[in-house]
């Protein structure tokens, strides 16, 4: 039974994605059309309007998963063990040194090749 009526209340997705879409227009539409007015307003009106999109979308089916998705994401990156500073530098001077490296040995190998190269063409 609670799938239908997660059904029913999803069954308008189409009409709220619209009038989302419509909100977002608007929004677009009144900066341009009050370019004349304070950035200030402008961005507050913004703003609201995107919020109110917003927490419209995430009453639809995909935009409820989307939200979703967003924290458990967040939950996720709270779990990182994330290196020292230390470690950081560490890994940089090891990356730097080991590029490099390679660089100088592919100059080498350029170098002799370009050699080997003239001296077969004269």
């Amino acid at each position: 039974m609670s799938e239908k009526i997660s059904d029913q209340e999803y069954k308008l997705d189409w009409l709220k994605w619209s009038v989302v879409a419509v909100i977002v227009f608007a929004g677009v539409y009144a900066n341009s059309y009050f370019s004349a007015e304070s950035l200030l307003y402008r961005t507050i009106g913004l703003l609201v309007l995107g919020a109110v999109a917003a927490w419209l979308a995430v009453q639809t089916e995909k935009g409820s998963a989307f939200f979703a998705l967003c924290l458990d994401a967040r939950a996720e990156i709270r779990k990182v063990v994330w290196p020292s500073r230390q470690e950081t530098t560490q890994t940089t001077m090891i990356v730097l040194v080991v590029v490099l490296i390679v660089a100088l040995l592919l100059w080498l190998l350029d170098w002799g090749l370009n050699e080997i190269v003239s001296g077969i063409i004269g």
